[in-house]
């Protein structure tokens, strides 16, 4: 495999990387804190699923270098990949290298978060390394155990990561809904920092019984798919948004459905993908402005509800 700096040479990306600003410039941004922790992260991250599998192709990555320096110049700092996602991490590393080497120290590194995705001890060991390798980190800040997978023999190994200074946070994940029994259990039972799951207009089931045990237990949230992939758009194409969204200063359906997701006070960001710069921007523009209130949230759900 080519190292990250060889392939972009030869991809002619350097050049575009060397001017590409790896620091947060939006002010005002809306942050959530890590619980049981004095640190913030921005509640808008970026997920990965999909969107950066396009290794060897030098015009995808171009267009994935593009899309990261307007996640970090409008102020998105947590990026989530895992190995089920095909070459994502190894497009990650290779878009990542450059920033680093021009990085100003002075702000806000990127919070980099993957997965361990695979049966048994040693092989989890083997690929959470191989994952730091390909991103170029000396450690994650957080690793999580994908969709629950060999979840007790991982957890334990990452019990002691955490302790020993490997890694700066654990963590479980869930995706479509699904697991939420064991999931349950687990926040009850084990010392997680983080637990992801899907959280969105159409699929609120978290809210009864996850979402108030996260904060009942000082477990912090990462929501994936909160726009149901694109699910969400797809009742709302064409449709105006409703009058009163101005007054959490909503300008666009991605920050009506972002925003209601980031709103919930349980929730600490939300990582939606997107391959598209114009759906960047939409999308980090819901850390802006104002969050919905409670009545706003109201109103949200039955709107969309009967749209």
């Amino acid at each position: 495999m080519l190292g990250r700096r060889r392939f972009l040479q030869q991809a002619g990306l350097l050049g575009l990387l060397a001017h590409a600003p790896f620091a947060v410039n939006a002010k005002d941004t809306i942050s959530r804190r890590i619980a049981r922790t004095k640190e913030f992260v921005p509640a808008i991250g970026m997920g990965t699923w999909r969107t950066f599998d396009v290794g060897g192709q030098a015009h995808a990555i171009g267009k994935r270098v593009e899309i990261l320096q307007r996640f970090f110049e409008m102020g998105g700092q947590m990026i989530d990949s895992s190995p089920m996602y095909g070459t994502s991490q190894v497009v990650l590393g290779q878009c990542l290298a450059a920033f680093e080497k021009d990085r100003d120290k002075e702000k806000p590194s990127p919070f980099t978060a993957t997965k361990v995705w695979t049966p048994g001890r040693s092989f989890g060991i083997r690929q959470m390394k191989n994952s730091a390798d390909l991103w170029g980190v000396q450690k994650f800040d957080l690793m999580q155990v994908h969709n629950l997978l060999d979840w007790e023999t991982h957890l334990e190994t990452l019990q002691q990561w955490r302790a020993d200074g490997k890694v700066r946070y654990i963590g479980v994940t869930t995706s479509h809904g699904r697991r939420h029994e064991k999931l349950e259990a687990i926040m009850r039972q084990k010392p997680i920092d983080f637990v992801q799951l899907t959280y969105n207009l159409l699929d609120r089931e978290v809210e009864q019984r996850l979402l108030p045990l996260a904060l009942e237990r000082g477990i912090s949230v990462i929501v994936n798919r909160p726009l149901q992939g694109s699910l969400l758009f797809d009742r709302a194409r064409g449709k105006p948004l409703p009058p009163w969204a101005v007054e959490f200063d909503c300008e666009n359906w991605a920050q009506f459905f972002l925003k209601f997701v980031i709103s919930h006070r349980a929730v600490t960001c939300a990582i939606p993908a997107t391959s598209r710069l114009d759906h960047m921007t939409e999308n980090m523009g819901a850390i802006s402005g104002a969050l919905p209130n409670p009545k706003h949230r109201r109103q949200m759900v039955t709107f969309y509800r009967d749209l």
